[in-house]
């Protein structure tokens, strides 16, 4: 059963979930969320892998410290927990925001990445939820402790809760999503996610993308798993990646949501665990990287 553990990067705490044996799998939720949004499937995970699920500084039980929320400052924090804990290399899977830092990792540290797997994720298409987009206007931050009270939260976990027991899945997302506005009652989780929220999204949604460097997951084997009744991130964005990653495996979970993890528990892990195992990890290449990035250089010009 996975271990709550704790350890100091950087003079700050960084809480993280760790079990198992065997291949390192790294699971990065999602903005709002924590390592503990992984619960449903880190059991049926951890009978194969040594799997690690941090919270991301601003997160759950770790520091909420001022400072760079960035995708790259998140992917250079999981690199240095790795060494701290000493993994060399992993499978990165990131679920929406995640799923951007899980692709930053990969661009910024190809050597520390066996495998990518993306949930539902972001900085693969410009669209995404309204209220996400709300949080990139003026004074945003002053509404967020009315969306944070706990009587507005208690109401959506209970919505959620019923929708989830007459069999719509809806419910798992509602319920996430009041979960991780909870989150936000202390001032500190509030300035932690309005600069996380605004490092990657405008109020014409999501601004940073990884579009136009998904022709390097040619050298990283890559599994996109996806519910098709995401109401967060819509599902064309995990398709239309699917056909720009060559070789990318692409796995849409029928009526589920923005959660598969939570609404497909037990096919969700049997698709990550079937992928690590017919797939063989990247091999660090630089010469690779290089005729990449220096041929699709010269087909954009």
């Amino acid at each position: 059963m996975a271990r709550l553990e704790e350890i100091r990067l950087h003079g700050h705490r960084l809480s993280y979930r760790t079990g198992g044996s065997g291949p390192v799998l790294i699971l990065i939720h999602g903005i709002t969320n924590s390592s503990a949004s992984w619960q449903p499937v880190l059991g049926a995970l951890e009978e194969h892998f040594t799997v690690v699920a941090p919270d991301l500084l601003g997160h759950g039980d770790s520091a909420k410290p001022r400072g760079d929320y960035s995708l790259g400052a998140y992917a250079s924090l999981l690199r240095d927990l790795m060494l701290a804990l000493g993994h060399q290399r992993a499978t990165i899977a990131g679920h929406s925001l995640g799923g951007g830092i899980a692709m930053q990792m990969a661009y910024q540290f190809p050597e520390r990445v066996e495998r990518l797997v993306l949930v539902s994720s972001g900085g693969l298409g410009r669209r995404v939820s309204p209220m996400l987009r709300a949080v990139a206007l003026p004074g945003a931050e002053l509404a967020l402790p009315l969306l944070s009270s706990r009587a507005l939260v208690t109401t959506g976990a209970k919505v959620g809760g019923w929708i989830g027991r007459v069999g719509l899945r809806a419910g798992s997302d509602l319920a996430q999503m009041a979960e991780g506005l909870a989150t936000l009652q202390d001032i500190e989780a509030r300035r932690a996610f309005v600069h996380t929220a605004r490092s990657v999204i405008d109020v014409g949604g999501q601004r940073v993308s990884a579009v136009d460097k998904l022709y390097l997951a040619e050298a990283v084997p890559t599994l996109i798993l996806w519910g098709d009744r995401d109401p967060i991130i819509p599902v064309r964005h995990g398709i239309r990646a699917h056909d720009l990653m060559p070789r990318s495996r692409l796995r849409v979970f029928e009526g589920a949501g923005h959660f598969p993890h939570h609404d497909e528990p037990l096919d969700f892990a049997a698709a990550i665990t079937d992928f690590v195992v017919t797939t063989k990890p990247s091999k660090p290449d630089d010469d690779r990287l290089r005729r990449l990035v220096v041929e699709h250089g010269t087909h954009a010009t």
